[in-house]
């Protein structure tokens, strides 16, 4: 038996796409938010029935380039993707992450990069990374009608500065300045924040002291929505952050399908004539 994913319309009604305002009433009745990150077209069509967030993330660079850090990711490459996603999906709220060097230098700075891609996806919101001191940005950037969505906790884009990737928050006296950082975002305007590797408690508290949207990783079930890159869930990889649960381990099964049409190639089974093409018959 399938289960019929929530939809915003009837089977008839063509498909709409799920807008700011319908995530921040899911939060206000209570409905638990489903994100993944998408980076492709194929990907996109796939998540979309399920998602109500695809994030164009800048993990892209270790996930699908082979970077050591996302701090590679260019707004090109952003942009690419996103135009891909929004290609693929149809119900999903579509989000762009803005990449390291995009938005730091000045609001105007990142609202043109913002605009752009915006402008050159279709894609609804951005990301940006940062607390208190990216507020005047995020209100920069609402004030002209761009949708944001903050990251405070963990903030890979800080890695050199934190010195890892090491969870936030696990000492009590360390709190404080992370709920300021998410409070001033939501003040700011941004409709939704992304919480990530904090303790538990802190993801539940934050939660609490906040009107937007809380969507975690490696964060608290507590949470308005939970978030994974889709690569790590699906199990590709040989290593995954301890807060990954993967829901299949599709890494080793691609190697094995790879490995049997190998053998099928050097020994010439593949193709055979059920995948080769017959010639015609003369006409007569």
């Amino acid at each position: 038996m399938s289960v019929q994913p929530p939809s915003e319309t009837t089977a008839s009604a063509p498909i709409k796409r799920l807008t700011v305002p319908n995530l921040i009433k899911r939060k206000q009745a209570g409905e638990p938010l489903v994100t993944l990150t998408a980076y492709t077209a194929p990907m996109a069509r796939l998540l979309d029935p399920h998602c109500e967030l695809l994030l164009v993330g800048d993990s892209m660079g270790m996930a699908l380039y082979g970077m050591d850090s996302t701090l590679g990711v260019t707004v090109d490459m952003i942009i690419n993707h996103g135009r891909a996603v929004v290609r693929g999906s149809k119900r999903a709220l579509v989000a762009l992450d803005m990449p390291f060097g995009s938005f730091e230098a000045s609001k105007q700075v990142a609202f043109t990069n913002a605009a752009r891609m915006l402008s050159e996806t279709g894609a609804q919101a951005v990301k940006l990374e940062g607390g208190k001191e990216m507020a005047e940005t995020v209100r920069f950037l609402v004030e002209r009608g761009i949708p944001v969505i903050g990251h405070v906790g963990l903030r890979p884009q800080s890695v050199h500065v934190i010195g890892g990737y090491a969870a936030q928050g696990r000492d009590e006296d360390a709190w404080e300045p992370i709920i300021e950082d998410a409070k001033a975002i939501e003040a700011a305007g941004a409709f939704a924040t992304v919480v990530e590797g904090v303790a538990e408690p802190l993801a539940a508290k934050i939660t609490e002291s906040v009107n937007n949207v809380v969507i975690g990783i490696g964060a608290s079930a507590a949470c308005d929505g939970q978030i994974l890159v889709t690569e790590d869930m699906l199990g590709l990889f040989d290593w995954a952050p301890r807060f990954v649960k993967h829901y299949a381990s599709l890494g080793p099964t691609i190697s094995d399908a790879v490995a049997r049409y190998a053998e099928d190639v050097r020994a010439r089974r593949f193709p055979s004539t059920d995948e080769t093409y017959k010639m015609r018959r003369p006409k007569k």
